[in-house]
């Protein structure tokens, strides 16, 4: 029987999104635009770059790109704010900081009906991006008297420069709590996505009386303003290595506050393992958002005599990734489709992730997986220039950038070894990840073997996240620099303690675990 047509569900076309997002935020949107936040008023400012969605390539919001001139008057005007905002007393601050969530919360389907088209989440990961962010934030509102006893806001405001993979949960929860700490917040629009999100998460935030600021541009135009300037009290970065030294090495220079988290190449350890059953059932979770995530694991270092076994799971698993339109159904009645992942962020990066995978195995590597994209699951004719399916090369070169770095995407790697000190050294590709597992029988092995995985979290058989309220979170090597965050951490980290405090993080004088 042939499959029935698939069309968009009524209400979730990016026309019907731009339209909510106006009536819900008139003072930030326009018919042809959105604007910039900056000095406690909307700003149609900034040349307006041309941007499409992943999802089908049509056109979306752009950014309005400030220059350097205009991006410093911001960091200016948010020091005024952050002056002032540092003397509200602590309750009128969770007062504003709850009527700020509670608007997130009425809001909530339909940021993430935005995040779908801006960075191509399907529905249930958009809504746990925006539900993370809101629970996670009324947690710290319970508990943040405890966290700040003893503790002032810093001398400037924090400027936070995020990737665009989670608008709500990783850069809106952070600028959440940091307002609560009593600091001014300045936000840069993640180049590749999630502008309307934001812009409309940041009008209930202004709403709500706090000092935030969200300003669109290149990293290289703003990063005097945003990462130099005088006024900043801390740096809080997200992204790939290359930019965060650059970053780091501005911050160190200057002695200014950061935090810093960078990308590493997350591995998962198959050591005397038998228990194959668990290892398959949780395959086809890590492929996540098509593992565009800090804590998506990449990387498998399997034991060679193990690797028949190790196959036996891991193919099943990866043949059940369900990817396609994140909003296309069979029926105006049915319920969106539940999906792993939808496209990338855009066609780009799946040139790159299949260039790269050439390039390796001509090099060598053996392919064991190539995934295709099942039309059943698109819009008839629609562009899929974003959508990857599963790739899985075994044995890399050293060549290769998949062999060190993390691909940010949804292509796997298997490297074999004989000896647990090739597992180690395998392991420690990158110099630093921030979260690893490793699947052994025996909890005595995990306990000598542990120790020497350069991850800040270390799963026995389970896979480590980012965690939410009270977890800590940072990494080892490259791929963290400054305070670690996450719990009381990340309040101490965007505020002054007793005199001579070392904070816990990575940083070039000192190490200091939690």
């Amino acid at each position: 029987m042939a499959q029935p047509t698939l069309a968009l569900k009524p209400g979730t076309a990016w026309s019907d999104a731009w339209r909510r997002a106006l009536a819900a935020a008139p003072e930030a949107f326009q018919e042809d635009r959105v604007l910039n936040l900056w000095g406690g008023a909307w700003h149609r400012d900034g040349l307006v770059l041309p941007a499409t969605s992943p999802v089908d390539g049509s056109p979306l919001a752009g950014p309005p790109r400030l220059d350097s001139a205009a991006a410093a008057a911001a960091v200016r005007a948010s020091l005024d704010q952050h002056r002032s905002w540092r003397h509200v007393p602590l309750p009128e601050r969770r007062s504003r900081v709850t009527a700020a969530l509670d608007a997130l919360t009425e809001h909530r389907d339909l940021l993430s009906l935005l995040l779908v088209w801006e960075i191509g989440k399907p529905w249930r990961l958009a809504r746990a991006d925006v539900d993370r962010a809101i629970e996670g934030v009324r947690w710290y509102v319970e508990n943040i008297e405890a966290m700040l006893e003893g503790r002032t806001p810093l001398e400037g405001p924090v400027s936070n420069i995020a990737s665009w993979n989670y608008p709500m949960s990783v850069l809106v929860h952070a600028m959440l709590v940091q307002a609560l700490a009593g600091n001014a917040v300045i936000a840069k629009t993640p180049t590749d996505g999630g502008l309307a999100c934001l812009t409309l998460a940041c009008a209930l935030m202004h709403r709500a009386a706090l000092p935030v600021t969200l300003v669109s541009g290149s990293g290289g135009e703003l990063s005097e303003a945003l990462v130099r300037s005088p006024e900043i009290g801390c740096v809080s970065f997200v992204g790939g290595r290359d930019t965060g030294a650059r970053i780091a090495t501005a911050v160190t220079d200057l002695g200014k506050r950061h935090i810093l988290e960078q990308e590493g190449l997350n591995t998962w350890g198959i050591w005397e393992h038998t228990d194959w059953d668990s290892l398959n059932a949780v395959l086809p979770k890590l492929f996540d958002y098509g593992k565009q995530r800090c804590t998506a694991y990449p990387r498998f270092v399997v034991q060679r005599t193990a690797f028949d076994a190790f196959l036996a799971a891991y193919l099943p698993a990866v043949a059940s990734i369900r990817t396609g339109h994140p909003l296309a159904v069979a029926h105006p009645d049915d319920s969106l489709p539940e999906l792993d992942f939808g496209p990338l962020i855009n066609a780009a990066k799946v040139k790159e992730l299949t260039d790269h995978a050439a390039e390796a195995v001509e090099r060598g590597a053996v392919p064991l997986v190539r995934g295709t994209l099942d039309p059943a699951r698109f819009l008839p004719g629609q562009d899929t220039a974003a959508y990857l399916a599963p790739l899985t090369l075994l044995s890399p070169p050293a060549s290769s950038p998949l062999y060190h770095a993390e691909p940010f995407g949804p292509v796997d790697t298997i490297v074999l070894v004989d000896t647990e000190a090739e597992l180690l050294a395998a392991m420690n590709a990158s110099n630093g990840a921030l979260v690893a597992t490793l699947s052994t029988d025996d909890p005595a092995t995990f306990a000598r073997l542990a120790p020497q995985i350069r991850a800040f979290k270390i799963g026995h058989g389970k896979p480590r996240s980012r965690g939410d309220r009270e977890e800590l979170f940072g990494g080892f090597g490259g791929s963290w620099r400054g305070a670690f965050v996450g719990g009381e951490l990340l309040v101490h980290a965007v505020t002054d303690g007793p005199e001579g405090e070392r904070l816990p993080g990575n940083f070039p004088e000192y190490q200091l675990m939690p």
